[in-house]
């Protein structure tokens, strides 16, 4: 009895940071460690599906798809702080820069933004307006869901920190690989049933829509494989991660999700 108290005790410790890391919503912490880090970053698919789903109330609004879009994404803003969106102009910055790895986590520090972040945030929320416009509140959920789950594996076992303190030394190899695949394993099934939800065919028509139903899983994989795509590159160039490269991961596999969405219709 004791034990499994003790297992909800620290799931619970690491679903409070979680939200309190990840979103804006007052949460009491009151243990912080690598293995409640690790608990964090395992269940962060899940806050992004509810940080997704209350973002997509503004496209229930009435007006133009567009405009609901961009209420959409600045909820979204508002509701994470702004944080994935700054830790994307920050490693644009550093990475365009073109400096060693020293120089560049330097110039990712500093508070301002320079060309390169600028120019990556505006066209990174164009893609994100455009595509949502196009596709609705279940598109949005699921890119919610897919940046979360690029923090699963950026924070597994042997992806180093590129920094000794900050957020990337604290979480960097606390998610267990097996953990990594069984929770990528939940949000693939999740997106199926998804689709399938979804699907305006039946079993008897004659040529169903089959490309529909696989919509929302062949965009959660395009999403994370394009943010693994850039948290090798990170590794490479920085010899690790950083807060600002999780936040860059997050906003990169939402877009990509959902503009293969929008693509795939």
């Amino acid at each position: 009895m004791g034990a499994a108290s003790g297992v909800r005790g620290a799931l619970m410790d690491g679903v409070r940071l979680a939200v309190g890391t990840l979103s804006v919503w007052p949460v009491r912490v009151e243990r912080v460690d690598r293995r409640v880090a690790g608990r964090a970053m395992a269940v962060a698919p899940v806050v992004g599906l509810v940080l997704g789903a209350v973002a997509a109330l503004a496209l229930l609004l009435p007006g133009p798809p567009l405009l609901g879009a961009a209420l959409a994404l600045g909820l979204l803003a508002v509701l994470t702080r702004g944080l994935h969106l700054d830790g994307l102009a920050d490693l644009a910055d550093g990475l365009g820069s073109g400096k060693p790895a020293p120089q560049a986590l330097d110039i990712m520090k500093k508070s301002d933004i320079g060309p390169f972040g600028v120019m990556t945030l505006v066209f990174m929320l164009l893609v994100q307006a455009a595509a949502v416009s196009e596709t609705g509140p279940a598109a949005l959920v699921t890119a919610c869901v897919t940046g979360r789950l690029s923090l699963v594996w950026a924070c597994r076992h042997g992806v180093p920190a590129a920094r000794d303190e900050g957020l990337g030394a604290m979480v960097a190899g606390t998610v267990r690989t097996h953990v990594a695949w069984l929770v990528t394993l939940a949000a693939l099934l999740g997106s199926l049933a998804l689709g399938l939800a979804t699907w305006p065919g039946s079993l008897t028509a004659p040529s169903p829509p089959e490309p529909l139903v696989l919509t929302p899983t062949v965009a959660l994989l395009a999403g994370l494989g394009a943010a693994l795509l850039l948290l090798r590159h990170a590794r490479r160039r920085l010899g690790g991660i950083t807060g600002d490269v999780l936040g860059a991961l997050v906003e990169t596999g939402t877009a990509t999700t959902l503009a293969v969405w929008a693509v795939l219709g």
